[in-house]
């Protein structure tokens, strides 16, 4: 079960631009497929925020006080998944995201859809904190974006 929250001070505008549950799915079951997983139903939230909210939260768990585009919290340890619980939480930040999206020149829509596989996979235990970690990370983020027909996100690395 994807559950999906718009926050109440996010106005109509900004909301429009929300991508729809059937792409997220998709780009969800895309990344499971590029994993070899096969899990039933995976429940996730997803919550699309304001900028103030998000970065009141990433100062608060990452010591960062600043916005950011996605946090990922993840329920579960990396080494012990069981994909009949709840993986955790993503929280966007949908105004920021709409403008990093355009100022990227990329589909609000195929930009929302990359930050939650990158927050999905943080979600399964992937990080990319170390390079190597990085290098295999971004190459499934590209791997899987390849597979929905959307732009690389991160055009140097090989697929």
């Amino acid at each position: 079960m994807i559950e999906l929250i718009i926050d109440d001070d996010l106005d109509e505008a900004i909301q429009s631009n929300i991508v729809g549950i059937q792409r997220i799915q998709e780009a969800f079951d895309a990344t499971f497929q590029c994993l070899n997983m096969k899990p039933v139903n995976i429940i996730v939230c997803i919550r699309f925020a304001g900028n103030d909210a998000v970065q009141t939260l990433n100062a608060q768990w990452r010591n960062k006080d600043k916005v950011t585009d996605v946090l990922s919290f993840p329920m579960q340890e990396a080494n012990a998944l069981n994909l009949a619980e709840p993986l955790g939480d993503m929280i966007l930040a949908l105004p920021f995201v709409l403008q990093e999206a355009n100022d990227l020149q990329r589909d609000a829509a195929a930009h929302q859809l990359h930050l939650m596989i990158h927050s999905l996979l943080h979600l399964l235990g992937y990080d990319h904190i170390e390079d190597d970690d990085a290098y295999i990370m971004q190459g499934l983020e590209c791997r899987i974006m390849k597979t929905l027909k959307l732009h690389s996100p991160y055009p140097d690395v090989m697929v």
